[in-house]
């Protein structure tokens, strides 16, 4: 599972401190309206982002900061007041870089930042609504069961990352430490039970079961 879905789903975490910053914004500023947006709408974050001074886009279409690497989450907060912008990120600093690149399981990530989502592994387990994944797909999931890491893992810039401290992030002990076989063993039941503010509901139980079944090594042949 990627490092984000082991706690409280983003989505529902994040989005309940942007309710938090505007309720603090009225009343230290006054009654002004505002909307957060948390991966959740056409809300392009990632420039956003980049033109608010927090890093740049790197070629694994993630943004990027210096002293964090790409494990945090943006947010976006909308609001009808005027602010003082901070100065643009100025620089690209992925260089000649391209562990992402040859990396990634699929090749979904290719030269000049290009990503298409459409090969990409989360959005095989995720996404995708098919009862079927691409047999073309077979082999190249490893053990991702839901998302994928690899572009972050291999990311030179992410030995500067560090644990989150907020609490609704700590792995669900429940799942920490789920072998293959309670995995295949889960009902429906279960995992609306465990997973009822995981970010891996987004799945459902019949996705999972689909992922699970994929990326299952193929039996012995019988002699």
């Amino acid at each position: 599972m990627a490092k984000y879905a082991y706690g409280k789903d983003y989505h529902e975490v994040i989005r309940s401190k942007l309710k938090q910053l505007l309720v603090q914004m009225r009343e230290h500023i006054g009654e002004i309206e505002g909307r957060g947006f948390v991966d959740s709408a056409p809300v392009l974050e990632r420039s956003w982002a980049v033109r608010s001074g927090l890093g740049w886009v790197g070629k694994n279409g993630n943004l990027l900061h210096k002293q964090a690497g790409s494990f945090f989450f943006i947010a976006t907060l909308i609001v009808d007041l005027e602010l003082e912008y901070d100065v643009p990120f100025a620089g690209d600093y992925c260089g000649s870089c391209r562990k992402c690149i040859d990396a990634c399981p699929t090749s979904a990530i290719s030269e000049n930042k290009v990503v298409d989502g459409s090969q990409c592994i989360s959005y095989f387990t995720i996404e995708l609504k098919d009862l079927l994944i691409p047999e073309d797909m077979k082999g190249k999931f490893r053990d991702w069961l839901f998302g994928c890491d690899t572009c972050q893992d291999v990311c030179p810039w992410n030995r500067f990352s560090t644990p989150a401290t907020e609490t609704a992030f700590a792995p669900i002990p429940a799942i920490l430490h789920f072998k293959t076989a309670e995995w295949e063993d889960l009902t429906e039941e279960s995992f609306k039970e465990i997973f009822r503010h995981s970010a891996l509901k987004r799945a459902r139980y019949s996705g999972i079961r689909r992922n699970l079944n994929f990326i299952a090594p193929e039996p012995p042949p019988i002699s």
